[in-house]
């Protein structure tokens, strides 16, 4: 996994909660800066393709680890 600037734990929350969540946290952070989120709503690997894409920010890794799904946004 690569460096990151923050991390988000989404644990048990299902859409749209982990969106909102990266969403507040990316908003703390500067351009270029990289969000890690651990999420366990299956739904949540399109949600945030889906959110990368809407928000210009970039998806940087998506994947599976142990039934939970890990995620590395980089602020746009």
């Amino acid at each position: 996994m690569a460096d990151f600037d923050k991390e988000l734990d989404a644990s048990g929350l299902n859409c749209p909660l982990p969106i909102l969540r990266a969403k507040k946290a990316l908003a703390d952070l500067s351009a270029g800066q990289v969000l890690h989120i651990i999420a366990t709503d299956p739904g949540s690997v399109k949600d945030f393709e889906a959110f990368a894409n809407q928000t210009g920010n970039k998806l940087v890794e998506s994947k599976e680890e142990g039934g939970k799904f890990l995620f590395l946004i980089e602020k746009a």
